[in-house]
């Protein structure tokens, strides 16, 4: 049986915060994309430490991507599908696009466990924005998209980055954990048993920021 890693809304929050002060030495996004609907909660608690004073809040867009399969039992364990599905996208014909071309770019999820849907990801993003910037001749301006997880799970890959986005450090995982089930707050449908499961982990399996 897979074991389970709960994680608490506290440890997140302090796993974004240090992890922010990386993400804006090495890359300083001017625009966020969080992969749902596992990325939306931490895209949202990093943009605030991300925040420069005197500047506005970076601007946040979505994508849904699904790839596990449900087990049929009554807890939120799933098993990774050999597809991904889109269920949200940017759409090609509005500014959401044309606002991409040019920027740095930071594409946010809660884990990397087969690596299968970030590699969708970053392949669709730079294929429709490669796009968008040869139909507008504004093929000058380099878009770079980096990386960020909570955690990365160490084990072999299905899914493959691009070389340079590995080469040029743009990828940045907060944490690197074995092979768990991570069991995040907002999957819980009882958080006070969720927490309760996390005090009464062992402090080797439990995880800390």
């Amino acid at each position: 049986m897979v074991q389970k890693h709960y994680v608490t809304y506290n440890q997140i929050h302090k796993l974004c915060q240090h992890s922010a002060t990386r993400i804006l030495q090495d890359f300083r996004p001017n625009l966020m994309i969080a992969i749902g609907g596992g990325g939306y909660v931490p895209a949202r608690i990093l943009r605030s430490f991300l925040k420069q004073p005197g500047t506005p809040n970076i601007p946040m867009q979505g994508i849904g991507l699904s790839l596990y399969e449900d087990l049929g039992r009554d807890d939120p364990e799933e098993a990774p599908g050999t597809k991904v599905t889109r269920t949200q996208w940017l759409d090609l014909s509005s500014l959401e696009m044309t606002n991409l071309i040019g920027k740095n770019i930071l594409i946010v999820d809660e884990v990397d466990d087969t690596r299968t849907t970030l590699e969708y990801a970053v392949r669709e993003l730079e294929k429709d924005v490669k796009e968008v910037t040869q139909k507008l001749g504004r093929t000058g301006e380099k878009t770079n998209f980096y990386i960020f997880v909570l955690h990365n799970k160490d084990k072999p890959k299905k899914g493959r980055l691009p070389d340079d986005m590995i080469q040029e450090g743009r990828y940045l995982a907060a944490e690197t954990v074995p092979d768990w089930w991570i069991c995040y707050p907002w999957e819980a449908t009882d958080i006070d048993e969720h927490d309760r499961l996390v005090a009464e982990a062992p402090t080797s399996t439990n995880g800390s920021a």
